[in-house]
Order: C-alpha cells, then sequence, then structure tokens
C-alpha cells in the first residue's frame, strides 16, 4: 500500500513538472497584487508625525490615570478590608497540635 501511494506521488509529480507553464510567467503572476494594500515584503510607509504625538500623549494619559487610581484607590487593588492580625490567630486555625499530643508510632 505505501508503494502504491508512493508510485501515485511520483506520478503526479512528474506530471506537474512537465507543465508547459514558465516559471518566469508564474512570478508575474504571484508579485503582480498592485492592488494588495499590506506590507508583506515591502517596506512600511512612514508615520504622520501626528499620530506618533497623539499616540504618546495617549500613553502618558493612560500611564497617568493608572498610577492615579494607585496612589489614591489602592483598596480596588487589594481589597477594601482590615488586614488580619496573625497574633490572634489560635493554634488550631495555623494547624499547630496541642502540647499533649502524642506522636503517632511509625514503622520502620
Amino acid at each position: 500500500m505505501i508503494i502504491s501511494r508512493g508510485l501515485n506521488l511520483l506520478r503526479i509529480g512528474y506530471r506537474n513538472s512537465q507543465s508547459k507553464v514558465s516559471t518566469t510567467n508564474l512570478r508575474s503572476v504571484r508579485l503582480s497584487h498592485d492592488d494588495y494594500h499590506g506590507t508583506y515584503r515591502g517596506q512600511i510607509p512612514p508615520v504622520e508625525k501626528i499620530w506618533l504625538y497623539g499616540a504618546e500623549i495617549m500613553g502618558g494619559v493612560m500611564w497617568w490615570w493608572v498610577l492615579w487610581h494607585f496612589w489614591h484607590d489602592f483598596g480596588h487593588i487589594v481589597g477594601e478590608f482590615p488586614y488580619p492580625d496573625p497574633s490572634k490567630w489560635t493554634d488550631e486555625e495555623l494547624g499547630i497540635p496541642p502540647d499533649d499530643y502524642e506522636e503517632p508510632a511509625t514503622r520502620v
């Protein structure tokens, strides 16, 4: 079965290599996308200064807003609840066994 499929692939490859279309025609057809607006394999068009300045201003406003709210509304980040005092926790809450607890015997 593998041999028969391999032979079919060789036959298809041979037929495709015998086509009458020259490679120069294929290249010109492939690269003749004059209406293509992308920058694939082309140079990136220059950006206008107004867009650069606008992006810098918007980035500055965004960081001002983030840092302002970190400073003035810090409760939104860490939560608006009192921090627990660990000195008031009991041994049971911390998982500490009582003093009279006997260790279970282990097998050796």
